[in-house]
């Protein structure tokens, strides 16, 4: 990610300029505005850093723990995020009755 940091002159600290300056300097330009949303996405990411490893880290524990497998977390997900995006209901039921046969 260096690189790409490097390549487009991207520092992950707060946008220093003010959005007044916009106004007095004129509209921004394309590569502006890509500059921008790189810097932007790049500290978001690093940011997320810590919370996909922690992620990975209960993850692996459940395994490990033997409370859950990979196929059920996998599945338990599935069904989570279905719920959560209002998914159509035959999708849903489908991944409940992949559960259900994982757990019983």
């Amino acid at each position: 990610m260096a690189k790409v940091i490097d390549m487009f002159k991207i520092d992950t600290g707060v946008d220093e300029e003010p959005q007044e300056k916009e106004e007095e300097l004129g509209p921004r330009t394309k590569e502006e505005h890509i500059k921008n949303y790189l810097k932007d996405l790049v500290a978001t990411e690093e940011a997320m850093t810590p919370f996909k490893e922690h992620k990975r880290d209960v993850r692996k524990s459940y395994i490990e723990e033997g409370w859950l497998t990979k196929e059920e977390i996998w599945a338990a997900v599935r069904a989570y995020r279905m719920i959560k995006g209002e998914k159509d209901m035959e999708a849903l039921v489908e991944a409940y009755d992949q559960v259900k046969k994982m757990i019983l």
